[in-house]
């Protein structure tokens, strides 16, 4: 194990050593580059408006894109942000004194109300260009708008708040009607619902909020200077549109739960952070005296919204007597506080100071900060200069904040993306949990950084954290790529060690019994697991090593089945004698080669199950590989196991039907051992027939006669055709059993006679029994009485004879009388063909002068001519021409030697002066010579016609154009 663990540290340390030149270049250990190409923006970018008002500013609204400005007296700039360039300007028409005092913009950018210092109230809608006073509003100077984001419409605000400076909550709804715009008043009503109240009693309205959460319920937030409220209940489902006077109702006789903060800037302002569109707010941030309150808003809870309240206090260049704070936004992780001439952005998660940004003099004091909810984007005016700022990549600082906040799950959450940042977060978290002995998690947590791999194995050694230490391996193992085959190999092999460890010491403890049984099971996955099948069954030896090492001999087995070595498995069992086991894995995994190497272990222990388990293997056995194991048991067993041997064999004989001649022989063996009554019926069913027997007849003659099977001896003479042996064997058993033998040669005679002759001889010779003799005469016709007669001894008289020799003499009588009456029928025979010869030499045929040949179709008599008995008649010329391609090369040549011949006789002798005598004898000789000549070319020519006779009938499958004339006939026809 030393040497594994030292190869794979030579390993680490050499990528560590890479690593570490990294490092020496600037980069971090973690094996990241963290280089950034550009300077990164920064996450609230702040843009100058290019705009010159004409007058100061007094105020400015945004929502939904629509800008609202206040400029100096009496004009009101609007602006759709989509079309910039098209500014729309509204005159007040204010001939008094009067000051725009606030400006309300509800969230769809449609309704515009404007508070003027005398305490009257001004709308102007979207669509229209003149201004319209607010009647009932008059004589309230208004500080705060609760918009009904719910009900209302561009034409309809639906039920809204109103608060004013004398902390009056009014409900209100203000409607244009389409068509008729001045037909009507806008404010449909507006009646007081409720009063808020301090200490010293009403308090001036700052903010008002109205959320609606589950199940109808409504949540009305107010705040004062120092107070917040909240108003809770619920709204009937359907009578959304009668407002919100049943909620105030039910908080006429006590307060409602508020919260209050004992210092006072003189006002108060809060924000909400909404993430999506049309969705409600997630978190709110109220600025007041003390500082501010932060929390989530909770719509599932009863009676408050607010949820994880903290109080974050204003930084400390931050003096509320001398530069107190104006406004307030919030955004996800960030509320913006406006100073006179700053801009401070503090973190919401751990209260610090993350951005500020400082404004020049030449712009004046800073007068309002404002957010669009819709575009989340952030305004800022003075009375000369108008800012944005857009918030961009708000999130991606947050992970560091919740790292250093130990909220480690979202840290990474906010990180995901950022592998280099998720490294820390992760490495971060595992040193947190290992300080707070939380070994497995940190050691889960480890095993994902790229922190060097032996600093944390050794961390956890020397901590004594095993199943730590185990973790981190099996977790680092399961991120590595597969073409990391050596540090698979070393990680895989060391986890083994670990758990063989861990198992030792647990399986001696029983008090850790359940530990224990838990551990097994792990460590049986992890040598399971698919993914690591591969590097397991690689480096099986070393890993046999290890477990033979431990003495844990049950995980060895275990881990022989999962590599399928089932060999490995059925030697362990036959080791111990579990021969059972041993067959039930063969016969479970059903391998003919184990079965091959096995068996002659088990069938000397469990021969019956063995067999069976054989049978049922059926044809994937070949029986002839079986025979040796056989062949060892049955040496040493008793007759009653070497049935088990024969009922194999009998299983692959007659159900399998197997041919082999080796399985035959040794079943052969076995029934002439052990069954003798088997044998012959083994035999007898082969049949006769030497070429479908399948058992070698010499091997089972020397077989039979070892052990003194006279019967199975005689069968196998038989079916070798070895008749005279067979008769000689079966007269020293049993007569009858050679007269059967005798008869077998059908087709030789003379054998059958030689055989019953032998039968013959031993019935009088050796049995002494005349009428046993006799009878075979009867059974056999071929003997006859003078065939045995030299077999008697001289003294036997002839009186047993009698019979018989007269059967003798009269079948001589009458094979004579056969012979006389053939004779005559032959003589008949030879006369008729004497007299069809004499008639055949003077039979003719006779030919009309205007007779064709057959062949050429000119006149016959015109040549020498041939005329056959088919009536066909042929020129000599035009027949030979017709015969010679059909005749063989040998009838060829001997028909041209006979023509050479036949036109040398025809030639005249050049001598004129030979005597007369002379030339008289040689025309003699050579007028006898030329008609045999001619006879000789007759018998080749003529022998038959050449339309009727074979020659015809030979042709038939020859073309009828010769292939090598084939080219110039085709020629010939174009």
């Amino acid at each position: 194990m030393a040497s594994i663990l030292d190869e794979y540290e030579d390993s680490l340390y050499r990528s560590a050593s890479v690593q570490q030149s990294r490092a020496s270049v600037g980069i971090p250990h973690t094996g990241y580059v963290n280089a950034r190409l550009e300077k990164e923006t920064p996450i609230f970018n702040k843009q100058r408006i290019d705009f010159a008002p004409p007058e100061k500013i007094n105020s400015l609204v945004v929502s939904s894109n629509q800008l609202c400005m206040s400029l100096g007296k009496d004009t009101l700039l609007r602006i759709d942000l989509g079309k910039p360039d098209e500014p729309n300007q509204v005159e007040l028409g204010r001939k008094d004194e009067a000051k725009v005092y606030k400006m309300f913009l509800d969230h769809t950018g449609s309704h515009l109300l404007i508070a003027l210092n005398t305490s009257e109230c001004l709308y102007l809608n979207r669509s229209v260009q003149k201004v319209r006073a607010l009647s009932r509003w008059k004589g309230h100077l208004i500080e705060s708008v609760g918009w009904n984001k719910f009900l209302g419409s561009e034409t309809n605000t639906g039920p809204i708040l109103v608060g004013t400076a004398q902390g009056q909550v009014y409900e209100a709804e203000i409607s244009v009607s389409e068509g008729s715009l001045f037909s009507t008043n806008p404010d449909q009503y507006f009646r007081q619902v409720y009063t808020l109240e301090e200490e010293s009693g009403p308090a001036p309205v700052c903010c008002l909020e109205i959320e609606r959460g589950l199940e109808g319920k409504f949540f009305i937030i107010a705040t004062t200077r120092k107070r917040l409220f909240q108003f809770v209940g619920k709204v009937p489902e359907g009578t959304e549109q009668q407002g919100f006077s049943s909620i105030f109702a039910m908080h006429a006789d006590h307060l409602p739960s508020f919260r209050e903060f004992p210092a006072n800037l003189g006002f108060s302002e809060i924000a909400f952070y909404t993430p999506k569109l049309r969705s409600n707010p997630r978190s709110f941030a109220w600025m007041m005296g003390n500082g501010v309150l932060y929390g989530t808003l909770d719509y599932s809870r009863p009676d408050s919204i607010l949820s994880d309240e903290r109080v974050w206090v204003y930084p400390a260049d931050i003096d509320v007597t001398v530069n107190k704070p104006i406004s307030i936004v919030l955004t996800q992780f960030h509320f913006l506080l406006l100073l006179p001439d700053r801009v401070k952005a503090v973190c919401t998660l751990n209260g610090q100071v993350v951005f500020q940004d400082l404004f020049l003099e030449k712009f004046g004091l800073l007068t309002r900060m404002i957010k669009d909810p819709t575009v989340q984007q952030i305004w800022i005016h003075t009375e000369k200069v108008v800012f944005r700022y857009h918030v961009q990549r708000e999130s991606r600082d947050v992970w560091k904040m919740y790292m250093n906040m130990n909220k480690f799950d979202l840290a990474k959450e906010y990180c995901k993306d950022r592998p280099e940042c998720l490294d820390i977060v992760l490495a971060k978290e595992a040193e947190h949990c290992f300080q707070n002995k939380r070994y497995l998690d940190s050691a889960k947590c480890y095993a994902l950084t790229q922190n060097y791999f032996e600093e944390i194995a050794l961390k956890f050694i020397e901590a004594k954290q095993e199943e730590a230490l185990m973790e981190f391996l099996l977790k680092k193992l399961s991120n590595l790529k597969p073409s990391e085959k050596t540090q698979t190999t070393l990680l895989t092999t060391w986890l083994t060690e670990l758990y063989l460890n861990w198992l030792g010491v647990l399986e001696g403890d029983p008090s850790q019994r359940n530990l224990y049984l838990d551990t097994r099971e792990k460590f049986r996955t992890f040598l399971s697991s698919p993914k690591n099948k591969d590097c397991l069954f690689n480096n099986r030896a070393s890993i046999y090593e290890l477990l033979a090492s431990h003495g844990d001999t049950e995980h060895m087995v275990y881990f022989a089945v999962i590599m399928q070595d089932y060999e490995r498995v059925v030697a362990h069992h036959c080791q111990h004698d579990e021969y059972d086991e041993a067959l039930n894995v063969l016969s479970r995994h059903r391998d003919e080669k184990l079965f091959y190497k096995f068996s002659p272990v088990l069938i000397q222990h469990i021969p019956k199950k063995v067999v069976d388990a054989w049978i049922s293997m059926g044809s994937r056995l070949d029986a002839r590989n079986l025979i040796p194991a056989l062949v060892n048991y049955s040496q040493s067993a008793s007759t009653q196991q070497i049935n088990e041997a024969i009922r194999y064999m009998e299983f692959c004989v007659y159900q399998l039907e197997e041919t082999q001649e080796a399985i035959h022989n040794y079943l052969l063996s076995l029934y002439a051992l052990c069954r003798p009554d088997s044998l012959l019926s083994y035999l007898e069913q082969a049949g006769t027939n030497p070429n479908r027997i399948h058992y070698d007849l010499k091997y089972a003659l020397r077989l039979c006669a070892e052990h003194g099977h006279h019967h199975a001896c005689v069968h196998i003479y038989k079916v070798m055709e070895l008749y005279e042996e067979a008769v000689d064997l079966a007269l020293q058993v049993d007569v009858d059993l050679a007269k059967s033998c005798a008869d077998l040669p059908e087709d030789d005679e003379e054998l059958r006679k030689k055989l019953w002759l032998k039968i013959a001889r031993h019935v009088v010779q050796e049995e002494k029994d005349v009428k046993k003799a006799m009878a075979c005469l009867s059974s056999c016709a071929l003997l006859k009485i003078e065939d045995v007669l030299p077999f008697f001894p001289d003294f036997v008289t002839i009186d047993h004879f009698k019979e018989a020799i007269c059967n003798s003499l009269e079948d001589y009588n009458k094979h004579i009388e056969e012979l006389k009456r053939e004779m005559e029928e032959a003589t008949q025979s030879a006369k008729r063909i004497r007299e069809d010869i004499q008639e055949m030499r003077n039979k003719y045929g006779s030919v009309e002068p205007q007779e064709k040949c057959a062949a050429c179709d000119f006149p016959l008599l015109n040549r020498p001519f041939y005329l056959f008995l088919c009536g066909h008649m042929f020129h000599y010329d035009c027949l030979l021409q017709a015969v010679f391609p059909n005749l063989p090369a040998y009838k060829q040549a001997k028909l041209e030697d006979l023509q050479k011949k036949l036109a040398a006789t025809s030639q005249p002798s050049k001598s004129h002066h030979r005597p007369k005598d002379a030339d008289t004898i040689s025309l003699g000789k050579g007028q006898q010579s030329r008609e045999q000549l001619k006879a000789d070319i007759d018998d080749i020519v003529a022998a038959e016609c050449v339309y009727c006779g074979e020659l015809m009938i030979r042709s038939i499958d020859k073309p009828f154009i010769d292939p090598q004339k084939y080219e110039e006939e085709m020629q010939s026809w174009l």
